[in-house]
Formats: structure tokens, sequence, C-alpha cells
């Protein structure tokens, strides 16, 4: 496995080269099944592109000084006109062993970020929210807004407002080259492109830089690992894949966006890239999991995950797994070396329309959507082994949740108050 292997840094035309080479040597076969030979090259290309490459045994976790930052490719300048301007995000925590995970977070309370004054005790309606890739930036959605926090300025004074949707938004994402780029699609039917590094104007508030029309309502989004492409997916589970290689600042005019298509009879609930960006993950209604080539959208594989429907997908910043949320309440762990699940985590209620791995990948989480059906409380289990090493106590049903990319904070929205960071300002 090349990610496990002693080196410092990784060559990704070498390695590209070497599947590329690997899979030419068995097109003197005819396969029956084309992933029975692709199993195993598949399982070293996902270990090997881990986006996290400094967690490789001969890598320090190294602070960053402020020279590091000021060069660092996604950090973003203080703008004393922009309240919602970031700064460089912070150094990688260093990895936390299980054993001393429920100790470390005991008597932990989260930061609370509310759009009132005074907190209500209902929980506020949040569909969706996500880290930068930086983490130094939080987005929510709630109803047709988009909101941008500060995390070191929890006061609703110091986010930024983004206006533009007609209906609900449905899911937001970060563009994971760009810091200040983000997209987000609802029920109207649009995929919108923001730049919050553009100044918010009057009272904070921001519009859309660029509008893409999808024919339907806006189920779910995908931005690929390069910030190349976005895939969207519609109501009628019509995928659209979107080139937006010219960025939110460019025209209209030179987004490509490719005719859409069903990927087959099954609803599609969500996609996701893999970490290399070579492979896309769809979830569907029959409990499947398709492994799809990207850009050409080609079946390469299909995991049986669950006995209903997968409604969640996420590989994780290691490589080394990938989890499905079903409907049957069950979280399955698939390890990429030989694609058997290693892990089902069982200890949740409801159906799982959320997950997230911490930065590390070391744990997971899971939030239950709009589903009222779940448990209250978040647990958080070992990837590695499958237990449950801790459990946040919360006074309703989690709906959405995410680690942040670079430390041990966790954001999750259902409960009341609004969106609330556990370990937030804290050097996990």
């Amino acid at each position: 496995m090349l990610y496990k292997s002693k080196v410092s840094r990784w060559n990704e035309d070498e390695a590209w080269s070497s599947l590329k080479s690997d899979c030419e040597s068995k097109t003197s076969v005819k396969l029956q099944n084309p992933f029975a030979h692709f199993t195993t090259i598949l399982s070293r290309h996902f270990r090997h592109f881990a986006p996290f490459p400094s967690l490789s045994p001969n890598r320090s976790h190294t602070k960053r000084t402020e020279a590091d930052c000021s060069s660092a490719p996604f950090a973003t300048r203080i703008d004393a006109h922009n309240p919602t301007s970031t700064m460089p995000a912070p150094a990688r925590s260093r990895p936390l062993k299980k054993d001393f995970f429920s100790q470390t977070f005991k008597g932990q309370k989260p930061v609370v970020f509310s759009e009132n004054a005074r907190p209500s005790t209902i929980p506020p309606h949040i569909r969706h929210l996500a880290w930068s890739s930086t983490g130094a930036a939080l987005a929510t959605t709630s109803g047709s807004k988009v909101r941008i926090w500060n995390p070191d300025r929890p006061n609703v004074k110091s986010s930024q407002e983004l206006l533009g949707h007609v209906g609900s938004v449905e899911k937001l994402v970060w563009n994971p080259t760009r810091e200040g780029e983000i997209a987000t699609t609802g029920n109207d039917g649009t995929v919108k492109l923001w730049d919050v590094r553009v100044g918010p104007g009057a009272h904070n508030k921001a519009v859309p830089v660029k509008e893409i029309a999808l024919g339907d309502g806006g189920l779910f989004l995908a931005w690929s690992p390069t910030g190349q492409h976005l895939v969207a997916g519609r109501r009628d589970d019509v995928i659209v894949p979107i080139d937006v290689r010219m960025g939110a600042m460019g025209n209209t005019e030179d987004l490509t966006i490719q005719e859409g298509r069903k990927l087959g009879s099954a609803q599609t609930n969500q996609m996701a890239f893999s970490n290399s960006g070579r492979e896309v993950f769809a979830t569907t209604g029959e409990g499947t999991v398709k492994v799809l080539d990207w850009p050409s959208m080609t079946l390469l594989h299909t995991l049986n995950a669950h006995t209903s429907a997968a409604y969640s997908v996420q590989h994780s910043p290691n490589g080394d797994f990938v989890a499905v949320g079903g409907g049957d309440s069950l979280v399955t762990l698939w390890d990429t070396t030989d694609w058997v699940c290693k892990h089902t985590l069982s200890n949740m209620t409801g159906s799982i329309h959320c997950l997230s791995f911490s930065f590390d990948g070391t744990y997971i989480c899971g939030a239950h959507g709009m589903d009222k059906d779940g448990d209250k409380g978040i647990h958080v289990a070992c990837a590695q082994t499958g237990e449950t090493v801790h459990t946040f106590d919360t006074t309703h049903i989690i709906n959405v949740l995410a680690w942040h990319p670079l430390r041990y904070w966790l954001a999750y929205a259902g409960d009341t108050g609004g969106v609330k960071v556990i370990g937030l300002g804290s050097n996990l």
C-alpha cells in the first residue's frame, strides 16, 4: 500500500502511471466482471491519494509559521471592511488516541452560533453546514439563506449573509482549492456560486456571482478535490456535471454544463468524490453504493451496503475506509484494501443522512437529517475498531454535523440555541 510506505511525499504522476500500466496488463483478459482485477489496483490507488500525506510516519506535526501561512495556497488576508475575512488555518492537531478521547472531551462545553440575541428553546431549522477547506469559516443553511460564520467571532454581527435563493437551500459545499468560494443548491432548481472574499456591502449581505439552472430542484452537491468540477443531483435523480474551472469570478459563459442523466432506475440520494477525485460514490434507494469512474461515470463496482436505502457516503481522509449510512440505522465501514465491510456501527436509531470523519480519519459520527425518528446524542466511533469511544449529549435529534478539517472540533445542528461547535478554541 503506497500510502502506508515510508515516504515523506508522494508522486502523483508516478503512481498514476503505475496504475495505468497495471490496468493495461489486464487488457488481454476478457473479464465478465471488470472489477475482479481492479479491486487490488483501486485499493492501492485510494490509499495513495489520501489528501493528508503529512500524516505519514516520517512527517512530524510541526506548527506552521506566519510566513508559511502567508504563502499557503488557501491562506486569505484580513480585510478590515469584511467582518467575515478569515485568518490562515490553524496548525493540524496531533492525533488523539481513542483511549483518551472520552476523557479529553469530558466537560467540554460547545460554543453556540445563533442568529438571535436570545436563542430560542426551539431548534433552528438548519438543513446543512460545512467548514471551509482550512476550517477558517463555517457555513450554514436555514430556509433560503446561507450564513458564513467566523469561528473566532460567534456573534451574528460578525457573520455574513448570502441571499439569492428563492426556496429552501438543501446543500452547500466549499471549493477545496479556493478558500473563499462556495456553491449552494436548493428547491429553486439552481446552483449558485459565491465568493465570500468579495466585500459583503451593506448590512453584511452578499449576492451570488454566478447562477446555473438545473431544470429541477437541487438535492445534493459534490465538489471534486481539484476544485474543477461540481456534481449536482436533482430531485428527479438526474445527475448534472458542471465544469467550474474558471472559478466563481469567471464569466457564466465559461461554465460547461453537461447534459444530465440518471444512473439507473433507483433513486440517487447522495454523491461524494474519492480523495483522488478519479472516482465518485453514489448512494441509491436500493441500499447499494455505486463506485463510478470520473468523469466518464462508468460503473466500476457496486457495494451492497444496506438492506434499505443508502443515504450518505464519505471516503475517510486517510483513505482507509468508505463509510455508508443507511435507512436501517446502520453505518457500514468498507476497507479500501479488499472492499470488504470491516465494521458495522449499530448504536444509532433512525436513518443516517449525514456522516463525517475527523481530519485524520480516526473517528466517525453520523446524524439523521430531517428524520424525526433518530435518537438524541452524537455517538463517536473509532473507525479502525468500530467501537464507540464517546457520546456527546444533546437535548434534540441532530440532523447535520461536520468535523473541522484540521482539528478535533465538531460542528452540529439540530439542538436548541443554534449551531454548536464542541472543542472550539481549544488546542485539540
